[in-house]
């Protein structure tokens, strides 16, 4: 999209933003007019009409706003009410949040959830109520957070010396192998640029395990099948490595296996579940941020005797694992794929959990990379139609209106064919950390699958 229409589409959309902001303090003004009264007693201090009045504490104020955690469902913040915190302090939170934004969008400065919080933090408390309220009236307002001109400072890294960010201020950011780069706002993002065929996407739950792989550069390690794309949101992701991912996920072509790498616990299947079916919190962006061809590549609960890891090596499972896994096994099937039921069922039964450090007691590693250990395939995708090796965004939102260009000249339907093969001796095997010798081979069998799907289906 041309910077001079995407200026023109956010201006529209904040300008909406800000007559809602107005909408909702009218609303707050009228309801606090109609539930004044004209009084005669002394001790009230007369309006600027002379005219004394009072609050009749029987006429209730009331601001709607959206329950996220209920579909159609709207809760009211109410003054006054009883409360041993101070009736009216949510109303005040909410219209200093509402103040923050307006001016926010008036300035055409964005600013994060923590400056809002900073901004008055006796009245907030916490960070907690900001992040709440920011996501209630985007809910609200039927917006994205990005349209209030309030976002989430920005957590997840991408690693992968292919890509290439190029910014609506004229910023181009240069991906490496060998460290992460922050990943910008959805909103600050005109395109993602590939300069090579891109042959598989990781996500990594864990910072820590990120940076493991950037030492050993896994983005361009010359014994998987071709280059690929590291990115970590640090546990749970925020919205800009979600919207990341989903680009990713709706213009890179089928051939591509996008997998993730977590603990084998519950939260991180949760974790895994937010990347491909979105969060509960932020519902009402979960068609702009969801991508759905994310796969569980490890670490499986079920796989690690194979790896010759004993049971005494596992963590015990805790009350709030338990909860968690329960609550999740609660969920629709459709939300949680018949695999990651299983795994969830299994770490209850042996009520034992690992995590993916566990890897360095795994003593078949060594004999994994010639083993048949069974790899997660790729679903029947619907194809990508070629369009001269670029690779247009179709399902995204707004801000995230963005397009992923190939400059490699090859078709998105074509898999493409490894330079890397010719490396394989220059790094031997048995040098290999467990995590590096683990992730080489399960990369290089979801390549293979997904490939093989691709040359079945077009022949």
């Amino acid at each position: 999209m041309p910077d001079s229409e995407f200026e023109s589409d956010t201006e529209e959309v904040q300008g909406s933003a800000t007559e809602k902001i107005e909408e909702m303090v009218l609303s707050f003004l009228t309801q606090l007019s109609l539930a004044s009264e004209d009084s005669g007693e002394e001790d009230n201090e007369p309006s600027s009409s002379g005219i004394k009045r009072k609050f009749d504490p029987k006429k209730k104020i009331s601001i709607e706003l959206a329950d996220r955690t209920k579909s159609s469902v709207m809760r009211s913040i109410a003054f006054p009410r009883k409360s041993s915190t101070g009736s009216a302090r949510p109303l005040a939170q909410l219209f200093r949040l509402l103040d923050l934004s307006h001016e926010a969008i008036s300035r055409g400065i964005p600013i994060t959830k923590r400056d809002a919080y900073y901004n008055d933090v006796p009245l907030f408390k916490n960070q907690r109520v900001v992040d709440k309220l920011v996501d209630d009236l985007a809910a609200t307002f039927e917006m994205e957070r990005a349209d209030l001109c309030i976002r989430a400072t920005s957590k997840g890294l991408v690693a992968g010396a292919h890509l290439l960010m190029s910014l609506h201020s004229g910023e181009e950011v240069q991906c490496k192998d060998s460290e992460g780069t922050i990943i910008p706002s959805g909103e600050d993002i005109a395109s993602f640029s590939i300069s090579e065929d891109i042959f598989w996407v990781l996500l990594v739950e864990k910072d820590a395990v990120f940076q493991t792989l950037c030492y050993y550069k896994l983005s361009n390690f010359p014994s998987l099948p071709g280059p690929g794309i590291v990115i970590t949101g640090k546990g749970y992701p925020d919205v800009a490595t979600r919207h990341l991912v989903k680009t990713l996920s709706d213009n890179l072509p089928r051939h591509v296996p996008i997998v993730a790498l977590v603990d084998g616990d519950p939260y991180g299947i949760d974790i895994m579940s937010v990347y491909k079916y979105g969060s509960q919190s932020l519902s009402h962006e979960n068609d702009k941020l969801a991508a759905k061809r994310v796969k569980w590549l490890g670490l499986w609960a079920t796989e690690l005797e194979s790896l010759g890891i004993s049971e005494e090596k596992l963590i015990p499972m805790t009350k709030e694992d338990d909860k968690k896994a329960l609550s999740m096994l609660r969920r629709e099937s459709t939300h949680l794929p018949v695999r990651w039921r299983e795994e969830l069922s299994h770490m209850l039964e042996n009520h034992r959990k690992a995590e993916i450090e566990i890897l360095s007691n795994a003593k078949a590693l060594g004999d994994l990379l010639s083993s048949s250990v069974e790899i997660e395939a790729q679903p029947n995708l619907t194809p990508l139609s070629p369009d001269g090796g670029i690779y247009s965004q179709s399902n995204a939102s707004r801000s995230s209106n963005t397009t992923l260009h190939s400059t490699s000249g090859q078709t998105p339907d074509t898999p493409p064919t490894s330079s890397h093969s010719n490396r394989h001796s220059e790094a031997p095997q048995t040098t290999w950390p467990p995590l590096i010798r683990y992730l080489v081979h399960k990369l290089s069998k979801c390549v293979q699958v997904a490939q093989d799907r691709e040359k079945e289906t077009y022949g």
